[in-house]
């Protein structure tokens, strides 16, 4: 069997991977070696990305409300209602929301027909919900968005230093070079966060901020600088813009405690080699551009850019983020990082030969589905993402969308709760489909190639927009035969580039053959450091941006917490792909709100426990996590959780429609929340072949081996029968203590379901009950008892993924000598497969070193 090299799908480290097709819709997946960006290596997701090919909850089959349809008559209707949009409201009543899931090539295509040939910039994706700012800043600093670093550059630090980013669960692959750098270099890492995350856990130095305290830090650390004499000022005569009177505004107040601030700014003053790698925990913020400046101002003032070990880097989130922001896919930029200037736009429109080129900067993410809420935008088309669950003020979002005269979503997913809001849907190919390129983090073009071929009627979306333009009468312009065709056009396009300044030149590629494309190598654009022989903006110099703090919000003595939302380490987005795997599931089945004990104690919330948190925006119903590694007067909780995967866990209900005022880009990190118990009457947990949707207060599902497992909690009599399949079952019961135990079996004396309820008692293991559930033999005597006749070995929780190794194997290896996770690794394989466990294993390590130390009272 060949091994088929392409990219990974999830994050924007853009890992390489070596598949191999096993069956019919079936891989095996191992890290590409020869890969720039990982060298082999995977994460969880990737590793278990195997287990997301299958066809559950695919939309095979184009679909017109709830009727599946041919293509033509699918198209028909898409370009037929589009074109009597513009016709009666104008191009500005049509609006594109694209994402990084999407691949450049497909990118691409939908903003040239969008802004060519439609007229609209109403285009904009969601990664104006993770870097945006990020862009904003570059462009403000360098004249263009141009990260300045490559991972090689982390293998090189002396000081690493985290901003707002949980690297060891976002970006795994990246944590492991942190690792390596500090395990063969001695390199220093400094997290700064809100949150001990298990990335702040095992830093040198965890600088604990207020939300949004990031750009007093950096002001007062750049002040310590200038005046200890730690600023290159020959540096900054000849490549460094500096505004009037910057040095005078920088704060002197730090915000976090002086012993850390002194403790901080030591190991920037002697450590020159120094990366600063800054993610969404900046990005998303009223005030996310000036974070990225704050940074980008240390290491232009510090003169620590453009040379090895060195720079600011932004990691991006999504797998083609940078693709997207490359050919335009962000509403106010043309492709290849050209602007609206008459200029660029006269170029843009003589390459396109575009009939109606855009004259100015369309709608961002938030403002585009106010636009739609208004009835100013009459017509969306939304591709491979799904905003009813990701954009902030959610249920804004839905009411917008049902107002909407033609909302069209081109996905994978049949059901996503975005898709069940369209008139029109449209099958689109899915990764191990789709065959194209993406950029990741560190401007690594890479090659993403099919492994199976479409199921049902689906059709790649750079293919789907082609159809329609060809329908508008643009078929010309859009008779791209190959994604090689559509690549070839771009890499031709961005000679404009260079024409106007910029640093993006793919110009070598605007030729290359059918055959050079499928062989494509992965290749970095601009090089290792493209800023070092000049800044592309007018005067060649980059920019020094002054910035301030965001002022704080006012105090709302009804929402007295601070709410932070984020990332789990398994699972991504939405869970359309990760939830369909019961690896990755396994790692959190439920979405957790995380609270300070002492915060707990205060609002009367258990461990375990349920808790509605709510904002001025909405609410949600989350399980109660009670840890230290929470600050108090902040909670933290998951974006992940859509009405797919459970009744009320939600997190775009709760956040704000605020953005920063340059960017656009929402702010996630710092919301004013209350927090209340919830008191169920009743809880139970069901394991089924087939997914259900409860009829309960509380209800959320993980996948399981061999079905589903599903957490319930309600008020008033539970229906079990509405709950189980069909079938021969067997009870216990125990009145008293409300405890209710069904099990029911197959016509082939198979386990079907199992149902455990109790109204004030405990619950069995479910990890025991999950087991017995995929194996063959299960005894049904042993279900109804919740516990095997044999007492188990307790495992404590899961820590390895890959493995199945718990906290009581790991502290067991602990206790017969391992003294670092190599020991650990060597004694139960943990740590040695995908390697994201390798954290928690440091975290148990340093903790058992800690208390050794402890003395003995």
């Amino acid at each position: 069997m060949k091994s088929i090299r392409t990219t990974c799908a999830y994050c924007g480290v853009g890992c390489g991977i070596a598949a191999t097709v096993t069956g019919e819709r079936a891989v095996s997946i191992a890290g590409d070696p020869d890969h720039p960006a990982n060298e082999g290596q995977l994460c969880s997701k990737g590793t278990y990305l195997g287990e997301t090919v299958g066809l559950e909850g695919r939309l095979l089959d184009p679909m017109i409300g709830e009727r599946e349809t041919e293509w033509n008559e699918a198209l028909d209707l898409v370009a037929k209602r589009l074109k009597d949009t513009v016709e009666q409201h104008g191009p500005d009543s049509v609006a594109f929301y694209l994402s990084g899931q999407l691949l450049t090539e497909d990118y691409y295509v939908a903003n040239k027909l969008a802004k060519g040939f439609i007229g609209t910039a109403n285009v904009d994706t969601n990664s104006r919900l993770c870097m945006a700012s990020a862009v904003a800043a570059h462009v403000r600093a360098f004249g263009e968005d141009v990260v300045p670093c490559t991972y090689d550059d982390l293998d090189s630090a002396d000081l690493i230093i985290l901003v707002g980013s949980n690297t060891a669960w976002c970006h795994p692959i990246v944590w492991r070079r942190i690792e390596r750098a500090r395990e063969r270099r001695g390199a220093k890492l400094v997290v700064i966060d809100p949150r001990r995350t298990e990335t702040a856990e095992l830093a040198d130095l965890h600088v604990q901020i207020a939300p949004d305290g990031d750009v007093p830090l950096f002001n007062a650390l750049l002040r310590t600088m200038k005046h200890s004499g730690y600023v290159d000022e020959k540096y900054l005569r000849a490549r460094c813009s500096v505004p009037e009177g910057f040095w005078d505004q920088l704060e002197d107040q730090p915000g976090i405690p002086q012993e850390t601030f002194r403790e901080f700014a030591a190991m920037v003053a002697t450590n020159p080699r120094m990366v600063t790698l800054f993610s969404q925990g900046a990005n998303q913020s009223a005030g996310g551009t000036d974070k990225g400046n704050a940074i980008i101002n240390l290491h232009l003032s510090l003169g620590r850019i453009n040379r090895e070990g060195m720079g600011p880097f932004s990691i991006t989130g999504q797998p083609n983020a940078m693709g997207g922001r490359e050919v335009g896919g962000l509403s106010n930029m043309l492709a290849c990082h050209l602007g609206f200037s008459e200029a660029e736009r006269t170029d843009v429109a003589r390459f396109w030969q575009a009939p109606a080129l855009c004259s100015g900067p369309g709608l961002k993410a938030v403002d585009l589905f106010r636009a739609i809420d208004e009835g100013r935008i009459k017509f969306v088309w939304i591709m491979a993402t799904n905003p009813a669950v990701s954009m902030p003020d959610a249920a804004f979002v839905r009411e917008a969308l049902r107002k909407c005269p033609t909302v069209v979503v081109s996905d994978v997913i049949a059901d996503t709760d975005t898709a069940l809001l369209a008139d029109i849907r449209l099958p689109a190919l899915g990764w191990g489909e789709k065959d194209g390129t993406v950029t990741n983090s560190e401007r690594c073009i890479s090659r993403q190639r099919a492994l199976f071929p479409p199921p049902g009627s689906v059709r790649a979306d750079w293919q789907i927009v082609c159809d329609v333009a060809a329908r508008l009468g643009f078929g010309s312009a859009f008779a791209f035969q190959s994604t090689a065709e559509v690549f070839r056009e771009y890499a031709a396009m961005t000679a404009l580039a260079g024409e106007h300044g910029k640093l993006l030149d793919l110009t070598d590629w605007a030729d290359c053959s059918e055959f050079e494309y499928a062989a494509m190598r992965p290749f970095r654009w601009g090089g290792a450091h493209p800023l070092k022989r000049r800044y592309p903006t007018p005067y060649g110099k980059a920019r020094l941006v002054s910035v301030s703090s965001t002022p704080p919000a006012p105090a709302q003595p009804a929402l007295p917490l601070r709410l932070n939302t984020g990332r789990y380490r398994d699972h991504w987005h939405t869970m359309t792909r990760t939830a369909l795997s019961a690896k990755l599931s396994m790692h959190r089945r439920e979405a957790l709100v995380e609270v300070h004990p002492e915060d707990g104690a205060t609002y009367g919330l258990e461990q375990s426990g349920l808790a509605r948190v709510a904002t001025a925006r909405g609410e949600a119903i989350y399980r109660v996590s009670l840890t230290e590694a929470q600050r108090q007067g902040e909670i933290f909780v998951p974006m992940h959780w859509s009405d797919l995967t459970a009744s009320s866990a939600r997190t775009g209900l709760l956040v704000e429609p605020i953005v920063d005022p340059h960017s656009g880009q929402p702010a996630f990190k710092n919301v004013a929340a209350s927090i209340a118990p919830v008191h169920p009457d009743w809880r139970a947990f069901l394991v089924t072949r087939d997914p259900v949707r409860p009829e309960a207060d509380y209800w959320s599902r993980a996948k399981i081996n061999g079905g589903w497992l599903h957490e319930i909690a309600g008020s008033g009599e539970l229906d079990a029968d509405a709950l189980l399949p069909a079938g021969p079952r067997r009870e216990a019961s125990d009145p008293k203590r409300g405890m209710l135990r069904l099990v029911v079996t197959d016509r082939d004396g198979g386990l079907a379901a199992a149902l455990y309820v109790t109204r004030n008692g405990q619950l069995p293991d479910r990890d025991w009950i999950v087991r017995q559930f995929a194996a063959p033999d299960a005894g049904t005597t042993e279900l109804l008892a919740g516990r095997p006749a044999a007492a188990p070995a307790e495992r404590g929780n899961l820590v390895c993924v890959c493995f199945d190794v718990g906290e009581c194997d790991i502290m067991k290896a602990l206790e017969e000598g391992a003294e670092t996770v190599k020991d650990v690794s060597s004694a139960t394989r943990a740590g040695t497969n995908c390697g994201s466990c390798r954290t928690i294993i440091a975290g148990m390590l340093k903790r058992k070193k800690q208390s050794s130390l402890e003395p003995v009272s």
